[in-house]
């Protein structure tokens, strides 16, 4: 059944597992234009760009900066279909299927995962959009792909190819050390890091539609990724019995408008979907990372730099979706081989550390 919304269609039907461009199944509820749709347990297919449709329906009214910007509502609309899924860092159109065989929502489209880039050193940029380019037309899932913090051009370039999604990433080398890209100026939406609520709050009032915690991505140690988490879930939690003064006083520290820190004291949780990203390993790390309040897991090098990537991709996603069932998370944990090596923050000067990039 398609519903018109604007200019924007779902196309909701049932769909096999690994068939739809969102392969997850679960509750859904998506605000668009000030209605509900709720899909009970089913597969919601987005066609939002020519790669899945010929172009023959647009998720926004026109294409890039010389028309509408896509609406803030569909722009954190794509990113609640991705809720309670992994995403997974992908650099070849192989591992891009790999992580779609194994029920990756999306997958990141980049020249080295995140363990390279730290061992490598040097600047590290946008990658080719040739490679981005066929990793998109190897799968049907939704796209990836990060620029540099700053760097607008290369988010525009990332538009103008067809991304699904961009990410104003602290792994790649930051470009501009005042401002970070005003994503409000794009249709696409942005996913950014944060290591605490001020900083979080600063992505979404610049525009991004989702927000992950930083960990610090390819060491394969989670203990910064839990740092990050309960430092934004307690900071948010903290926000409920404070009174309209307090509240103002906290959006002043924040550098960010008041009402933005009212809604989330109301809520009680940002106003856009929260992942969890950097460190995670294994199926326990998966979990537990959800279970500390993350709605999703970004995976990289935990994957990909592991004995066997496609059985311990399936396994992440499995103990995602079912963080709570210790028994399945037992199970998908075993005979998975050798797990990335990971390393110990000690041994990373602090001049190395990704996770303090941004501000």
């Amino acid at each position: 059944m398609p519903v018109l919304l604007h200019d924007a269609r779902l196309v909701l039907g049932e769909q096999d597992d690994r068939s739809a461009h969102i392969a997850h199944v679960q509750r859904l509820e998506v605000e668009v234009e000030h209605q509900d749709i709720r899909v009970d347990y089913a597969h919601v297919q987005i066609l939002g760009s020519a790669r899945y449709d010929g172009g023959s329906v647009s998720a926004v009214s026109s294409n890039g900066h010389n028309g509408p910007k896509g609406t803030w509502t569909l722009k954190t609309g794509l990113a609640q279909m991705l809720k309670g899924g992994v995403i997974m860092d992908v650099v070849t159109p192989e591992h891009a299927k790999i992580a779609e065989d194994a029920g990756a929502v999306a997958v990141m489209a980049l020249e080295r995962v995140p363990a390279d880039i730290r061992a490598a050193g040097g600047v590290a940029r946008m990658s080719d959009p040739e490679m981005i380019q066929r990793i998109m037309e190897a799968v049907t899932i939704p796209v990836m792909a990060k620029c540099r913090i700053g760097h607008f051009v290369e988010a525009q370039v990332l538009e103008a190819i067809g991304v699904d999604y961009i990410d104003e990433s602290e792994v790649l080398t930051p470009a501009d050390e005042k401002y970070h890209v005003n994503k409000h100026d794009f249709k696409v939406p942005f996913v950014c890091g944060a290591r605490e609520l001020g900083e979080a709050l600063r992505r979404i009032n610049e525009g991004a539609a989702m927000i992950r915690s930083k960990g610090e991505a390819g060491t394969g140690n989670i203990v910064e990724a839990v740092r990050h988490i309960r430092a934004i879930t307690e900071a948010i939690a903290s926000l409920h019995d404070l009174d309209e003064g307090q509240l103002a006083a906290k959006a002043d520290e924040h550098r960010v408008p008041v009402e933005l820190v009212r809604q989330v004291a109301k809520d009680g949780k940002l106003p856009v979907v929260l992942f969890c990203a950097g460190g995670i390993a294994t199926p326990s790390d998966a979990a537990l990372m959800m279970q500390l309040g993350a709605e999703g897991n970004f995976v990289g090098s935990g994957i990909f730099k592991s004995a066997d990537p496609a059985r311990r991709a399936k396994a992440i996603v499995e103990a995602t979706t079912h963080f709570r069932d210790a028994k399945l998370v037992a199970e998908v944990s075993r005979g998975l081989g050798e797990a990335m090596r990971g390393l110990s923050l000690d041994a990373i000067p602090a001049a190395e550390r990704l996770a303090v990039r941004g501000w």
